[in-house]
């Protein structure tokens, strides 16, 4: 991946500058003063329960949501702008989700799926592919290692094997981040092996990983910082070190967990 095509000044800055940002969704508050700064390249985990903001947070930063203007001086800044072309704004970054792999469960095949991602459409109807798209989609199904099921339609593919043609269409434009929302979700074992694998070769490759998840074995060994989140806030910011511990997991979960690390890997158990 590389990103030469980016002015110097966006290089230089940070990916995300959140502060004071809160959201509302009609009446109720679903984030809640956020700040946070996310260096380009940088390797992050958002953890946090089911119903924490997680989601919000992600669909704030596509500008699916906006902050409320009314809680004092707000920043809300991606690539060192305020003001961006939404479709400009979503190639500076690739995201995979649940819901995205929903829209692309059709009679679609996975390369036609990646092609896709240069158009920003669900298939290609009848677009025209320019060669220079055939050479990127070809070095992408060659990068993710998944050849020879690129012509298996998406109906025919396994929630992991969907899940990869996915994270292709999301690298299309050389994404400055690549942003995972509960990737594992529906993943026997061998699919998230195989989907770790994935994820830890894209980040090796220089590509910036925000994965937002509430299981903690989805955290890959090359994510070095944890915020965990919790009822729309983010309550603590750091080495995972530090805060992949007993204590810190307990208490977002409210639930008592002994936490185990194994091979660059976290565990909780004992729930």
């Amino acid at each position: 991946m590389n990103f030469t095509s980016l002015p110097a000044q966006d290089k230089a800055s940070p990916f995300l500058e959140f502060d004071n940002v809160t959201v509302f969704h009609g009446e109720k508050k679903v984030l809640d003063s956020l700040s946070v700064t996310l260096s380009q390249g940088e390797n992050v985990a958002i953890l946090g329960p089911n119903g924490a903001g997680k989601s919000t947070f992600i669909k704030t930063i596509m500008r699916e949501f906006y902050p409320c203007l009314d809680g004092g001086e707000v920043t809300f800044r991606i690539c060192g702008k305020e003001i961006w072309d939404v479709f400009e704004l979503r190639s500076a970054f690739g995201v995979v989700s649940n819901d995205l792999q929903f829209t692309f469960t059709r009679e679609i095949t996975g390369r036609e799926v990646i092609l896709s991602g240069f158009f920003s459409s669900i298939g290609l109807f009848n677009r025209e592919i320019a060669p220079e798209m055939d050479r990127k989609t070809d070095e992408i199904i060659t990068f993710l290692e998944i050849g020879p099921i690129c012509d298996r339609p998406m109906t025919e593919m396994s929630s992991g094997e969907a899940r990869r043609f996915l994270i292709g269409r999301a690298m299309v434009h050389d994404p400055r981040v690549l942003i995972l929302d509960e990737p594992t979700n529906s993943l026997d074992l061998h699919a998230l092996h195989a989907f770790r694998q994935t994820i830890r070769k894209i980040a090796q490759s220089g590509t910036g990983i925000i994965l937002v998840t509430h299981n903690l074995q989805d955290i890959i060994p090359e994510i070095s910082r944890v915020i965990l989140m919790k009822n729309g806030r983010f309550v603590q910011d750091g080495p995972k070190e530090s805060l992949l511990t007993d204590k810190h997991i307990g208490s977002l979960f409210d639930v008592p967990v002994h936490v185990k690390q194994e091979n660059g890997y976290y565990y909780a158990t004992g729930y």
